[in-house]
């Protein structure tokens, strides 16, 4: 075999190739932007069912005292407000009024309380009795007693409900602020998750 030869066979080789540079840039750009795509879609899903179906809040005071302790939190469903029934014994969390910080000297922006009052519904109070439509009402949750302010004789607005706490002598809430109108209402109280040991449907 002639020199001319041998240099005609050796240039027909496949020579040694690195790894394709810019076929690992384009992969890594595709995974970050993979990444960057779920990210985006988890905080739009969370921010959704934030603002449309379910929230947290914390418990500030002892006005619901026993039934939620200071530092509990708990889960408000607001889909059940907005397209639901509302009835007396739930709790609901709600924007407060602009009077409880005068009346209550409080400034928190959000309250929790019970419902006892429907539209419609007549109340009053003899001693610790809850009067609804001229009958007691049955309290089938827990409360402290005594009644503290009395509520006097108060008919729900339409559209309107009566709140209380269920401490009831030491709950500022619409025997001092009245009535809250239903455009204020966040959601109904259904879940405490913390503390760990009192977990559970409220």
């Amino acid at each position: 075999m002639s020199s001319s030869d041998q240099v005609a066979t050796d240039s027909s080789s496949p020579p040694n190739e690195s790894p394709p540079v810019a076929g690992r840039r384009r992969s890594r750009t595709r995974v970050v932007t993979e990444w960057l795509v779920i990210i985006a879609v988890a905080v739009g899903v969370s921010f959704t069912i934030r603002t449309y179906a379910f929230q947290t809040f914390s418990i500030p005071s002892g006005s619901m005292q026993p039934t939620l302790q200071v530092g509990d939190r708990i889960i408000v469903n607001k889909l059940s407000s907005r397209f639901g029934a509302i009835h007396i014994g739930d709790i609901l969390v709600f924007r407060a009024p602009p009077a409880v910080a005068t009346n209550c000297g409080d400034t928190v922006a959000d309250l929790v309380k019970r419902v006892i009052g429907v539209p419609g519904d007549h109340l009053t109070t003899r001693g610790n009795t809850i009067y609804v439509n001229g009958k007691p009402l049955r309290e089938a949750w827990t409360h402290y007693e005594p009644l503290g302010v009395a509520i006097g004789s108060v008919t729900v607005q339409p559209g309107h409900f009566f709140m209380m706490g269920d401490n009831h002598s030491d709950s500022c809430d619409s025997r001092s602020w009245g009535q809250v109108p239903r455009s204020d209402i966040i959601g109904k109280a259904f879940l405490r998750i913390w503390p760990l040991g009192r977990v559970g449907s409220l």
